[in-house]
């Protein structure tokens, strides 16, 4: 496979036999962090789970103790006094049949949806659109919520999904390159407890099988998952 200078420059700094302790990966981070935007670092963990199976799936969220580094855009699909409470939130944008219509002709200028009970009935009728955008309201995620207030706070504060894919593997953003290694690293620990948290009781074996970091641009480096 071609590579570009810069990706081979970071590639030099790492020993690709070796497992990083949480801090050190961190530090090599920071270094193979060559692109001109602030690249998003990113976790990948390989679980010991069988995503077939609905009582090993893995799914959740939480706050990210210094934040995503990326302002997310909320609508809340609400009525009445919450729709006022979603708005003194800060929510960016609040409504009811007149979102619905909205994006069902074809608008998602929002980066998460939180809807009350209530409105479910309508929201349901969006699956098929948010649904495979992963944009749905969620009870799991609380994203279905009669606490609006909470739900926009956590959100706006650096609430991420993590959520187990067909390969067994989760994907999750714990911040930018630009924040500063301690930042990173709490960040990191924060989401690594979270999933070892929500180890399915039928899982079997080895849980954490591997974990890599990476920032967009750069390679990936390993973790000592034992770390966590």
């Amino acid at each position: 496979m071609k590579t570009g200078k810069k990706y081979a420059d970071s590639l030099k700094l790492i020993d690709r036999t070796k497992q990083y302790d949480p801090e050190e990966a961190i530090a090599l981070i920071k270094q193979t962090a060559k692109a001109k935007f602030d690249e998003t670092v990113e976790i990948s963990v390989r679980l010991g789970v069988d995503p077939r199976h609905a009582d090993q799936q893995v799914r959740g969220t939480v706050v990210l103790p210094n934040g995503t580094g990326k302002t997310k855009t909320v609508l809340v699909i609400a009525k009445g006094p919450k729709a006022e409470e979603a708005q003194a939130a800060g929510a960016d944008f609040v409504g009811a049949e007149d979102m619905i219509a909205k994006i069902q002709g074809g608008w998602f200028g929002f980066d998460v949806c939180i809807a009350t009970p209530d409105m479910m009935g309508l929201v349901g009728r969006l699956g098929r659109v948010l649904g495979p955008k992963g944009l749905m309201p969620n009870p799991k995620t609380g994203t279905v919520t009669m606490d609006v207030t909470k739900a926009i706070t956590e959100t706006k504060a650096g609430k991420v999904e993590y959520r187990v894919d067909k390969t067994a593997i989760i994907h999750c953003p714990v911040g930018k390159a630009s924040f500063e290694e301690q930042k990173l690293t709490e960040n990191l620990r924060t989401l690594m407890e979270a999933i070892i948290k929500a180890k399915p009781s039928a899982a079997k074996g080895a849980y954490i099988k591997s974990a890599v970091i990476s920032t967009t641009m750069g390679p990936g480096i390993k973790l000592n998952s034992l770390k966590f």
